[in-house]
């Protein structure tokens, strides 16, 4: 397993920028197989004024951003800056929270490829804060042009349900 990288490696290979980037460390890395990174959330973050400004919750939708852009970076290590830009998420299933993620909470996400198939990927995604699993989810992405996808393949991805 290679060493992680730190935020400006991140925005290397992310097109998000701030407020939106929601990884701020990779941890550990295989390429190809996964990837550990981390999140630390400030009080500071934009989202606690409005989500909840007497008990701020760190907003589940976003957690699940931050899973994806960590499958992002598992992805993107290796690809060329114009392959890089073709890569977009299709798909989050089986989405859970378990536990609030609040200010002072360091997230470590984790995201592993579960399977490869032509331009399709599927990755298994979760969510830790110190031990304990705060979400989950199943994430989809396409890689490379959407033109290049035969027939077949788009059928096959929407008979998964």
């Amino acid at each position: 397993m290679n060493k992680g990288y730190d935020i400006k490696r991140i925005l290397d290979l992310l097109p998000h920028r701030y407020p939106l980037i929601l990884v701020d460390r990779v941890l550990d890395l295989e390429p190809g197989v996964k990837i550990r990174a981390l999140k630390n959330v400030s009080v500071n973050e934009p989202f606690f004024l409005g989500h909840f400004p007497d008990k701020p919750i760190m907003p589940g939708v976003l957690i699940v951003e931050g899973m994806v852009q960590t499958g992002g970076l598992l992805l993107a290590e290796g690809m060329s800056p114009q392959m890089r830009s073709q890569v977009c998420f299709s798909g989050v299933d089986q989405a859970r929270f378990r536990i609030p993620v609040i200010p002072g909470d360091q997230l470590i996400f984790e995201v592993e490829i579960t399977r490869r198939r032509s331009n399709v990927v599927k990755m298994n995604a979760k969510a830790y804060v110190d031990s304990n699993r705060v979400a989950e989810a199943k994430l989809l992405a396409l890689t490379g042009k959407e033109e290049e996808m035969t027939g077949r393949e788009e059928q096959e991805i929407e008979g998964e349900g």
